[in-house]
């Protein structure tokens, strides 16, 4: 499978990633193995996860998904075959939260321990951090590179000027730098990505590893009225989808179905593949079949016309002029 190269890194990645959000959530630790196992062995490489994950869960304090990729790894061997990213930032307590230097050089050591390895490959400064200063974050994350803690750091849920601002401050002083983002985008939640997000890591070369790349399942079609949703643990955030543009979407994905013999969840992967300065789109699943048919998106290459249906039917209308 021909990888792509993550930013100016030395990191190369397959065109599809892995999201560990689900581990110890929605999919137990075995069923968890059986997708890491199928993933890997396919030739997919990238696996992504956070210390937080899965925290939302009633019970659970976070850790619950690294703590079983650590398991996964110590039992199979498979380390030398994947890309480790997990992320720091987000509120794993009242005290443990941010991107200060301190709590960055505490959370990384915890990280480690539960994902039972000697160094992370991609780590994320997960959410920004305004009361702590760029410049503290970056000269957290260059320690632990210096130290063969982590390999390469990453920004998840940035504005384009702070993302531009960590850039000019690595530069300035010498620290490392962010050679990945990660940020919402997929066929329904485009803006916040194009309007601004997407010259800063042109400029730069940054890579680009999105999350939500199925807009949380909605984006497979399987969510058509709000029936569908009784039940699903997600079906808070997809309910926002569920409207006239959404629906918009939905029948572009079925006609591009339709016409290249796939699914709107593969047709939906692909675009996004298919975007300039994209890496690698993140995709979770809870089974196999769910997995297999995610894995197949990276050999579908929609046609032109396909694009065009797609991004037609999912651009946002413009404001009108008043």
């Amino acid at each position: 499978m021909k990888k792509r190269r993550l930013g100016g890194s030395e990191l190369e990645v397959a065109p599809l990633a892995l999201g560990g959000n689900v581990f110890g959530w929605t999919a137990d630790e075995p069923t968890s193995f059986r997708l890491l196992d199928a993933f890997v062995d396919a030739g997919f490489n990238l696996i992504d996860t956070a210390d937080v994950y899965s925290k939302w869960q009633p019970g659970h304090r976070g850790g619950e998904s690294e703590t079983i990729i650590g398991n996964w790894l110590q039992q199979n061997g498979k380390r030398d075959r994947v890309i480790i990213a997990t992320k720091v930032g987000m509120e794993m307590s009242p005290e443990d939260k941010g991107l200060s230097k301190a709590y960055i050089l505490r959370a990384v050591e915890e990280s480690l321990q539960r994902l039972r390895i000697d160094c992370i490959d991609l780590y994320f400064s997960h959410t920004d951090d305004l009361a702590t200063p760029v410049d503290e974050t970056l000269e957290a994350h260059t320690q632990l590179v210096r130290q063969g803690k982590v390999r390469v750091i990453g920004a998840s849920n940035f504005s384009a000027e702070r993302l531009s601002e960590a850039m000019q401050e690595s530069a300035r002083h010498g620290h490392a730098r962010y050679e990945c983002l990660q940020p919402l985008y997929n066929l329904y939640d485009r803006s916040d990505y194009e309007s601004g997000l997407e010259a800063v890591c042109r400029d730069h070369g940054i890579g680009v590893v999105p999350y939500f790349g199925l807009a949380c399942g909605f984006l497979t079609g399987k969510y058509r009225s709000e029936a569908d949703l009784a039940g699903r643990a997600r079906a808070g955030r997809v309910k926002t989808y569920m409207n006239e543009r959404g629906m918009r979407i939905l029948a572009a994905l079925d006609e591009v179905a339709k016409r290249q013999s796939t699914t709107p969840a593969q047709a939906a992967l692909a675009w996004v593949m298919a975007r300039p300065g994209i890496t690698a789109p993140i995709a979770s699943a809870t089974s196999l079949a769910q997995l297999e048919e995610l894995m197949a998106a990276a050999e579908l290459q929609l046609d032109q016309r396909s694009i065009a249906l797609l991004n037609t039917a999912s651009t946002t209308p413009a404001a009108p002029v008043e």
